[in-house]
């Protein structure tokens, strides 16, 4: 069973705080702690770049499992698409900086969904013989797309960062990849759209609609179930259900739905903001330093992308 062989996170130094949210914006601070839930968290900080640090995780990762250059066919660098340098292309560069010489390089964009999308078309390439081994990297720069100062934008006001690199292949894999489902709501396509603002790309709401939050849990119960039921189980076959952070609430409403106990899930609020398509590798790698995983366990990971989409890719270990 092709899959993930091993992955590599980065957290930047800089960090995101709640107090200087609430000097800038003019919001109190407890009000600011409602939607964060921790009062600070790692963001990119003064000449920190999320590509720099995607191509750290990816040479400690291909260090780590013994894969050099030459075996990489296929390097997909995931996220919203407002990367570090405008019309560039981050996958090539971190290949240069890898000596990667002989793949294809190129972007996915399905914002804090990529991570499903990119994980997907890999597989799909391995599968179909294409590529021996396809190197994922996360690279958004999610806090610096939010203008602390707009008391509007106050919902992300956790967005966090954390680069990775996740490496997929058709042996020695870590996690058999089962499935990928994803699902796209066009309805809410424009809610947030970007603005320049003094040459920087910020995000803004576009008006006030109630219903996000019902969106959420509608949807991610649609991909959980067409998940489950192509792979033929049932929710009591699932170990884990690993959600991303970008609500602490919607993530719990999710739980409650499922009548899954908060026991088969990983809540990370108390530690991290929204750290974009890294927020359940941090909750994979918490269960594996927990040592919280047996051979043939299935996990899930449920993620969602401003557009707004939502994915789950199907997990099991291998050990």
């Amino acid at each position: 069973m092709a899959g993930i062989v091993d992955f590599e996170i980065r957290l930047p130094d800089g960090r995101a705080r709640t107090a200087e949210m609430s000097r800038r914006s003019g919001l109190a601070e407890p009000d600011i702690l409602k939607i964060t839930h921790c009062a600070e968290w790692p963001a990119l900080g003064p000449g920190e770049y999320a590509w720099s640090l995607a191509t750290e995780a990816a040479r400690a990762l291909l260090d780590r499992t013994g894969i050099g250059p030459a075996a990489i066919d296929r390097v997909v660098y995931a996220g919203s698409g407002e990367w570090d340098v405008p019309f560039w292309s981050p996958a090539a560069k971190v290949a240069a900086e890898l000596g990667v010489t002989g793949a294809h390089c190129f972007e996915v964009t399905n914002f804090c969904n990529a991570s499903a999308l990119a994980y997907r078309v890999g597989m799909r390439e391995i599968d179909a013989g294409a590529a021996r081994h396809v190197l994922v990297l996360l690279g958004d720069r999610l806090s610096q797309l939010v203008d602390y100062a707009d008391p509007d934008s106050r919902h992300l006001f956790n967005f966090g960062d954390a680069p990775a690199a996740v490496l997929l292949g058709a042996d020695g894999e870590r996690f058999g990849y089962r499935h990928g489902e994803l699902l796209t709501d066009p309805s809410w396509s424009d809610y947030y759209q970007g603005e320049l603002d003094d040459f920087q790309v910020l995000m803004r709401r576009r008006g006030r609609r109630p219903g996000l939050s019902d969106a959420y849990l509608t949807n991610y119960l649609a991909v959980l179930s067409a998940t489950l039921e192509r792979l033929g189980v049932g929710l009591g076959d699932v170990r884990f259900l690993l959600v991303n952070h970008s609500d602490r609430n919607v993530h719990q409403r999710l739980l409650d739905a499922l009548a899954l106990p908060a026991e088969r899930s990983v809540f990370n609020y108390h530690r991290y903001g929204h750290m974009g398509g890294a927020d359940t590798l941090l909750a994979l790698d918490d269960l594996l330093a927990a040592d919280r995983l047996a051979k043939g366990d299935l996990v899930l990971l449920a993620s969602s992308g401003m557009g707004f989409s939502w994915g789950v890719t199907a997990l099991e270990f291998r050990g």
